[in-house]
């Protein structure tokens, strides 16, 4: 029996959350065009016959000197530190930067084994085989797959892959798991990726959901959950709220809809937008929120 916890990383965008869905074969981690939609370490897990891998995906590798940047940086590096094995992947689609760069930089100074993966291989461009070559340049010893984590194409043989690299151990967690998040944290997470969806243009890093209550009716068919999506200015409520209540109103209808499918009881939300000016400048709440 093989056992890994897998720490994925990579720029922004590069599709770590979407290969995370697929190597689970679950929604596991919220999705979005959004950069940065990806604030904490959310842990998927993979059982084969041959064993257990436990995934580890990250925030977008970015070079920032805001303090909320800076935040999903660290949890970067600790990742890396935390890891038995790296999965660095690369959006073949954008030529390399100084983030992937000083990211490649990261990988070597950590000395743990890796394996690279050149992401959307269905959408090859003129960057593809330099992105190639200049990871070959820097990681010589690590093996290179060409996936497709939306349409799946190489992910089984990464998988595979990953597997063969892994140390003997025991498996983590019960086969059946596919993650370890608990509810508080699901729920929160689909109701922010869906005020994402309905406010990207204006506000997708300005605003965090806060959970208050959870209540599971006597009969365990349905949980009550009141919180409240928090922005950061007094005009951005409106946003979020929308003409007569009808982004609120989305949110809430597509979230509880997505729910549904996740767990075994109908969740009810009560969800109200307030504001917490500067939120992303004070650190005990970066420290609660981001790890």
């Amino acid at each position: 029996m093989k056992s890994a916890v897998v720490g994925i990383v990579g720029r922004p965008s590069a599709g770590k959350s979407t290969l995370l869905n697929r190597l689970c074969g679950a929604k596991v981690s919220i999705v979005s065009p959004v950069p940065q939609t990806t604030r904490n370490r959310v842990r998927g897990i993979l059982t084969r016959p041959a064993g257990q891998l436990v995934f580890m995906d990250t925030p977008g590798f970015h070079l920032s000197e805001k303090k909320f940047n800076r935040y999903l940086t660290d949890l970067v590096s600790i990742t890396l530190r935390d890891s038995d094995i790296v999965l660095y992947l690369v959006d073949g689609t954008r030529p390399f930067g100084d983030e992937e760069r000083a990211l490649l930089g990261k990988l070597r100074l950590s000395a743990k084994p890796c394996i690279c993966a050149i992401n959307k291989c269905d959408r090859k461009g003129r960057a593809w085989q330099e992105i190639r070559g200049k990871i070959m340049e820097a990681l010589p010893e690590a093996p290179l797959h060409e996936i497709s984590g939306l349409g799946g194409e190489g992910v089984d043989g990464l998988a595979s892959a990953l597997l063969a690299m892994s140390p003997e151990g025991d498996q983590l967690y019960p086969e059946e798991f596919y993650t370890d998040q608990d509810p508080p944290f699901r729920i929160a997470e689909i109701i922010r990726e869906k005020a994402i969806a309905h406010t990207r243009a204006e506000l997708p890093h300005a605003l965090y959901v806060r959970l208050e209550d959870l209540e599971m009716s006597g009969d365990g068919e349905r949980l009550r959950v009141r919180g409240f999506i928090l922005v950061e200015r007094e005009s951005q409520k409106g946003i979020v709220v929308g003409r007569a209540g009808e982004k609120i109103h989305a949110i809430v209808r597509e979230a509880e809809e997505e729910l549904r499918s996740i767990f075994p009881y109908e969740v009810e939300l009560d969800l109200r937008v307030k504001v917490d000016r500067d939120w992303r400048k004070r650190d005990p709440l970066l420290k609660q929120m981001i790890r």
